[in-house]
């Protein structure tokens, strides 16, 4: 499989932990420029497009349904973190699944970009993102590992609370061209800054085959209660109490190594010479 940033933030919803999710942000390439289209000002310089996304899976135990190689039934999916359309910077998402499966590779070229299989094991799932022609030219690989079973494994399982894992990014597109710019600028799956009011930018082109394509939000999706609510603030509260719970442990491990250092030390064994 390609080389990828590591890429370690996840949240498993199936316990309940509350363990921060580390905000990790994936710097995309510039996409390249068409020599033959000799258009003034397409590229916006200093200037940083965010999209917020989520991916993971969330597995159910068939319970009596289960058999030896039909245990679980699962969803591997990439939604925007606030659920919503990614149809809009994503154009295809290409799902590689373990060999075992009938056609591993699973193909997606419209939103939702999510499919759903059964099975008994857990493996590490390989997911490439591809965007439109004026967003990127360079693909985006992911990694997620499966997972069927709860941390805790010791209680019962059960058929009506899932195992989540998912995992929070912002795909950062620096020097965006002007027309990507002007399609997403209101659009709320995708974070962009403003721009004086004086800068001219040209008229929205809708994506190919916009019509055709179906819903892609995640609002109203059937799993929409699993999935995790990502919050920037929230988390970065989280993080801040944990520095303090660190330092305060660091305060309290330095006191006690100075009643240490201020014991009496053991004398030495007198010398025979």
């Amino acid at each position: 499989m390609p080389h990828t940033p590591s890429l370690s933030s996840s949240r498993n919803q199936s316990d309940v932990s509350e363990s921060a999710v580390k905000l990790q942000r994936l710097v995309m390439g510039r996409s390249t420029d068409d020599p033959e289209k000799k258009i003034p000002n397409r590229r916006l310089k200093d200037v940083e497009i965010c999209v917020p996304i989520s991916y993971g899976t969330i597995s159910f135990w068939l319970g009596r349904k289960a058999s030896e190689s039909q245990s679980h039934k699962w969803t591997v999916f990439v939604r925007g973190a606030t659920n919503e359309d990614l149809g809009v910077v994503i154009r295809r998402a290409v799902f590689q699944l373990h060999p075992s499966f009938n056609n591993p590779m699973r193909v997606l070229d419209s939103p939702p970009f999510e499919l759903s299989e059964s099975g008994w094991g857990e493996f590490e799932i390989a997911i490439t993102l591809y965007f439109h022609s004026d967003v990127c030219d360079k693909q985006l690989d992911l990694f997620h590992h499966l997972k069927l079973y709860p941390e805790d494994e010791s209680g019962p399982q059960s058929t009506k609370k899932p195992v989540v894992v998912e995992s929070y990014n912002e795909i950062v597109f620096p020097d965006p061209l002007d027309s990507f710019f002007a399609r997403v600028k209101d659009h709320p799956a995708v974070i962009v800054p403003r721009l004086p009011a004086s800068f001219n930018l040209p008229a929205p082109v809708p994506i190919e085959n916009a019509k055709e394509k179906k819903r892609g939000d995640t609002k109203d999706h059937p799993l929409n209660q699993w999935f995790v609510n990502f919050s920037e603030a929230d988390e970065l509260l989280k993080l801040a109490t944990a520095r303090q719970q660190v330092q305060a442990h660091i305060v309290k491990l330095r006191r006690q190594l100075s009643v240490i250092d201020g014991l009496p030390r053991p004398l030495k064994p007198a010398s025979d010479e």
